[in-house]
């Protein structure tokens, strides 16, 4: 839209660079450009604004397959002015010499033309189609078909109105239809979200048969190892019992040969102490057989008078202790006679 500004009867016009200005007086046009600035009188001057930008412009129709089934088809066709003298001659781009505001709705009948334009070919190319298959191919078909009919619709040029791009947003079929068409998606989705849930089970429990069986094999090991260590075990007690058996019986036999050493040793120091007794004994008895023989021999020289004494003399010995001893006068009588006479009492 145009800023004016309004000074004693006369307006100013500042135009923007993407609006093409055409000022006309009297019939003849005095400014024709865009981005203009200049004056004029209200009453005698007509203005006509038209943009040159580029411009976009949303749709949205509803079309009819081949298989009956309604789809609404969201579209962007997006357009420029490249002949603002032409459209401005059979459009109405005037604006109030006041307010800079269109007087009429230019870029409404544009945009009528454009969409009736764009729906006619889109139409044409799914009354042709089934549903299922706009459903998959129908974006890139419409599009391309709608290009291609803007392209070659003899309206828009006349209009001086060219088509930049075609966009197909989405094509969609009524919900009714897009649910009952989700459902076999759903279900197959649903289905390969089973088969991963039943895989991944059969994943976590193949898992954990594996770290059963492994827990499995480290026991039956443990129970093996634990088995060849009580072999083990018995067999080094085994071998400790020999061996201590073996030194026992080593000090067994060295206990024995020292006993019997020492029984040898004391047997032959009992014999050594006996021979020696013996022969002591031996030399004891010849050397009392001597004095007896001699004793003999010395009593055999000797007079019967002194044996006498020596007899009595050795039984006093041999007699216990006497403290008195009464001789009768006959007794004393008679030995004193048998003294005298040299009998033996």
């Amino acid at each position: 839209m145009a800023d004016i500004t309004r000074r004693l009867g006369w307006r100013h016009l500042r135009g923007a660079p993407t609006a093409h200005v055409r000022h006309h007086r009297g019939g003849k046009l005095l400014h024709d450009g865009p981005g203009l600035s200049f004056w004029f009188r209200a009453l005698t001057a007509a203005v006509s604004e038209v943009p040159v930008d580029d411009r976009e412009l949303a749709m949205t129709f509803h079309a009819r397959t081949s298989d009956f089934q309604d789809v609404a088809v969201q579209a962007t066709v997006t357009y420029r002015v490249s002949d603002p003298a032409l459209a401005a001659a059979r459009l109405d781009f005037s604006i109030d010499p006041d307010t800079g505001v269109w007087r009429g709705a230019p870029l409404e009948q544009l945009g009528t033309l454009l969409t009736e334009t764009a729906q006619q070919h889109a139409l044409d190319v799914l009354a042709r189609t089934t549903l299922a298959a706009a459903l998959v191919d129908g974006v890139a078909a419409v599009r391309e078909r709608v290009a291609v009919g803007l392209g070659a619709e003899p309206r828009l040029p006349a209009t001086g109105i060219e088509v930049v791009a075609v966009r197909v947003v989405a094509l969609r079929p009524e919900p009714e239809v897009e649910r009952a068409l989700r459902t076999p998606a759903r279900e197959l989705i649903q289905q390969e979200a089973d088969r991963a849930t039943y895989e991944r089970r059969a994943v976590a429990v193949e898992r954990e048969r594996t770290i059963a069986e492994n827990e499995l094999d480290s026991q039956i090991e443990l129970a093996r190892r634990e088995e060849q260590l009580v072999d083990q075990r018995g067999t080094n007690a085994r071998r400790e019992a020999e061996e201590h058996a073996a030194a026992d019986a080593v000090r067994a036999g060295a206990e024995a040969a020292r006993t019997v050493r020492l029984a040898d040793a004391e047997a032959a120091r009992s014999v050594r102490l006996a021979r020696a007794e013996a022969e002591g004994a031996r030399e004891v008895g010849e050397a009392r057989a001597q004095a007896q023989a001699a004793w003999l021999r010395v009593h055999g020289e000797v007079d019967v008078a002194t044996l006498h004494a020596l007899t009595g003399t050795r039984l006093a010995e041999n007699l216990p202790n006497i403290e008195s001893v009464t001789v009768s006068p006959d007794v004393l009588t008679g030995l004193l006679a048998r003294l005298g006479t040299g009998e033996r009492a």
